[in-house]
């Protein structure tokens, strides 16, 4: 069987972020691209579609934000942004917060005022959770960085929710990047740069990969006929999981799945937010996302809501968060040792690299290897 009977220069496997950009820039430098997607459709977990003129995330919400220059400039090459900022709502049984953690959020937690009184008051909380060392794991972490009470309403139950694990057993790291502002100041994520594709995700990946050298086959597994790809491809890009590649030879590394239960609502306004994060671990879904907030479009008369349910990854299951816990860490040192020694691969994405990334990551990791690899 002749699967590169076109001569092609590189195989990608995978059609999310990084291996969307390294085909176009290939194709740009005039090398000959195959991309492969096991699944009907490409853009990979940004996948976006229209229902009842809303648009919907397929794999839950994805807002673009970025400080890279570079990174910002290079996707709006492929698309028009629509200015959105994300301002969160969290519900810890019937109660209602703003997050990220802010002086909303202190007011409506203690009844607290000024940035003076917010502070007073999580020193006090630290100081009654007083370590004797550097936080072990993420609940000595988040006592840490925020007091007892905020912990317990709007950290503990939703972690333990999206990890499936409890907040002792996670790494301190995971909340590291949560931001604290003593500040009015509900925008989610502080950077400059900010929005989400005026006609959806997907309009983007068309674009990226709309260019004369590069031909696209979705419901392709690369696992189907590997050893066949592996011997007729000079170069392949691979963005799958790193431990399937190498046939798990170190063992499985851990991740984390999503699924989703959608519901059509005879409602223009359901919850008044796009997203509504459910803290406490009695509530099975971690958000509830309300899809017309985000653009604004749509039949008025109807809205549609998912909720999200983080799950064990199971095979059949999407891949979605990798765990970088110690024990996966070694493990995926391991795995990318082993890649080194076999310079026909090149290993991306955050399933490819095993790296819990968002989206401006991916593409800078993207760009940072066509680079390294293709402009050398």
């Amino acid at each position: 069987m002749n699967l590169n009977k076109h001569d092609y220069d590189y195989l990608i496997v995978g059609s999310g972020f990084f291996g969307s950009i390294w085909a176009r820039e290939a194709a740009e430098t005039g090398k000959k691209v195959l991309l492969i997607e096991r699944r009907d459709h490409i853009a990979g977990n940004m996948y976006t579609y229209s229902e009842e003129g809303i648009t919907i995330h397929q794999y839950g919400p994805h807002i673009f934000h970025t400080d890279n220059q570079k990174v910002w400039d290079y996707v709006n090459r492929f698309t028009t942004f629509k200015n959105y900022i994300n301002q969160v709502v969290a519900n810890y049984r019937g109660e209602l917060y703003n997050l990220p953690f802010n002086m909303n959020t202190f007011y409506q937690m203690w009844g607290v005022k000024t940035p003076a009184e917010a502070k007073l008051k999580i020193q006090q909380q630290q100081k009654a959770g007083q370590l004797k060392q550097e936080p072990q794991n993420l609940e000595e972490q988040a006592i840490h960085l925020i007091g007892q009470d905020i912990y317990q309403k709007l950290i503990k139950g939703y972690t333990e929710k999206q990890w499936g694990r409890k907040t002792t057993e996670l790494p301190p790291s995971i909340i590291k990047r949560l931001p604290v502002r003593f500040t009015f100041d509900n925008n989610y994520f502080n950077h400059q740069y900010q929005g989400i594709p005026a006609n959806g995700y997907t309009e983007l990946f068309e674009n990226l990969l709309d260019h004369p050298n590069i031909d696209v086959q979705i419901n392709t597994d690369f696992f189907d006929q590997r050893k066949e790809y592996i011997k007729e491809f000079p170069k392949i890009i691979f963005t799958g999981m790193i431990d399937q590649f190498f046939d798990y030879q170190f063992g499985h590394l851990e991740y984390r799945s999503v699924r989703f239960e959608n519901e059509l609502v005879e409602s223009d306004n359901v919850q008044g937010n796009a997203v509504i994060n459910y803290t406490d671990f009695e509530t099975p879904f971690t958000r509830s996302i309300e899809w017309r907030h985000f653009d604004k479009k749509g039949n008025q008369n109807k809205s549609i809501l998912s909720k999200e349910y983080p799950t064990e990854w199971t095979p059949e299951k999407e891949a979605y968060y990798p765990v970088n816990d110690e024990k996966n860490t070694q493990m995926v040192n391991r795995y990318r040792s082993l890649a080194e020694e076999f310079p026909q691969f090149i290993f991306g994405g955050r399933l490819g690299e095993y790296k819990y990334y968002d989206m401006d990551q991916v593409i800078a990791s993207a760009l940072a290897s066509v680079e390294k690899h293709l402009k050398e």
